[in-house]
């Protein structure tokens, strides 16, 4: 599988890059006790990190909000991921437990402040395109709703879009049957590609952790 960026988004910002993991011989299933209890203990702290603070002024997702109105998307109307889950923290309609890998996908945002993308790669068709999207680019997203990618992030493969920093489809969704999975990381640009690898290589690690397999990753632009 080759995965590729769209030469628009470099021409747009010229530090955009994306993180990409590859994992095979995994095991998804209910998340491990552990994982629970840290995923609702970190969400109870940031809602006291958070209660009397704004989200927009983090400065992770402000670059992602920045870089959603440089696209052509309305970040007060499409939020990236990973304001959403803060909003929802903030709210405290703290995330319930759904599979392991669903699970740390949504903690591991919560700690890096940035949108990610977890989904199987058996679902996948050929190569795999970041871009940005057009009229013609409609889902079933996970909540069940169609959604227009038109002028947002997104990637497809040859079936058509499936993934983007806003909200993924149902169509590649990781389940208790996924043995290979592909996790798209959404870089802050202005994170150093030094930095983007030690990010990478955190995350990849605690991931095999409590899936077993294999990562590979690497960072494309």
């Amino acid at each position: 599988m080759e995965i590729t960026v769209q030469g628009q988004l470099n021409q747009l910002n010229k530090d955009f890059k994306i993180g990409i993991v590859e994992y095979q011989d995994i095991h998804v299933g209910d998340s491990p006790q552990m994982l629970k209890g840290r995923l609702q203990l970190f969400q109870e702290s940031l809602y006291f990190d958070y209660v009397d603070k704004k989200v927009t002024d983090i400065q992770a997702i402000q670059e992602w909000r920045q870089l959603f109105k440089t696209i052509g998307t309305d970040p007060n109307r499409y939020r990236p991921s990973s304001e959403a889950l803060y909003r929802r923290v903030q709210k405290q309609q703290y995330l319930q437990p759904f599979n392991s890998a669903v699970d740390l996908n949504n903690f591991l945002s919560l700690q890096y402040q940035i949108p990610l993308g977890i989904y199987d790669q058996d679902k996948l068709t050929g190569d795999v395109k970041i871009k940005i999207g057009s009229e013609e680019d409609i889902y079933l997203a996970i909540n069940e709703r169609e959604v227009s990618f038109h002028n947002k992030l997104v990637s497809e493969d040859h079936q058509g879009p499936f993934g983007s920093p806003y909200v993924d489809s149902k169509r590649t969704a990781v389940t208790s049957n996924t043995t290979e999975a592909l996790h798209i990381v959404y870089l802050n640009p202005s994170l150093s590609e030094e930095k983007s690898l030690e990010l990478l290589q955190a995350l990849s690690s605690m991931f095999t952790q409590i899936h077993g397999g294999d990562a590979t990753y690497k960072i494309i632009k």
